[in-house]
């Protein structure tokens, strides 16, 4: 396993961008990520195998979320970072991550290291880190159930506040 210890050094460090190439398909094999945890890597790691569910749900690396689902990961694990697979996944703008997340059962309400929801860092990162599935990834965490109150609003962005709205956010008066 010539590059066990790299991947697992990047996990404990949150270097989810290092680790694309680690997360997805090469050349129609199976990601390294899979392949490494077939082989043992993570036998005596359980806190970087969460950390590999976050990393994947980052990357949005599809293939590698759905192996280490399968594989029992828990699906609100991996937030040695400050944000669990789900906060990434809705951060990123990750509409299938959070959609399987969601079917594996991740929770809508815990609290990132900064205090916010899945549905508030979603918004946040919307306003300021902004990707095509945002609003698309807000509309699918009010439809699980998050509470609409969670988020900033108006929050600025019409798009986001149109959402937010139809599913009862309410200004400050």
């Amino acid at each position: 396993m010539p590059d066990c210890n790299a991947i697992l050094a990047h996990l404990r460090e949150g270097n989810f961008t290092r680790l694309a190439p680690v997360m997805t398909s090469q050349n129609g094999d199976v990601p390294r990520i899979v392949q490494r945890h077939r082989d043992g890597c993570f036998a005596d790691h359980p806190v970087e195998l969460a950390e590999a569910l976050s990393c994947a749900a980052f990357l949005g690396a599809s293939e590698a979320l759905e192996y280490l689902l399968a594989a029992s990961v828990r699906s609100d694990g991996g937030d040695k970072t400050g944000l669990n697979a789900l906060h990434w996944a809705a951060n990123r703008g990750e509409l299938a991550a959070v959609q399987r997340l969601l079917r594996a059962g991740a929770s809508l309400e815990t609290r990132n290291a900064f205090g916010g929801t899945v549905l508030g860092a979603a918004v946040w990162a919307a306003i300021h880190e902004p990707r095509p599935a945002h609003v698309s990834v807000i509309h699918a965490l009010l439809e699980a159930g998050a509470d609409v109150h969670e988020a900033a609003f108006p929050s600025g962005d019409a798009a986001v506040d149109a959402v937010l709205a139809k599913f009862g956010a309410r200004g400050s008066d």
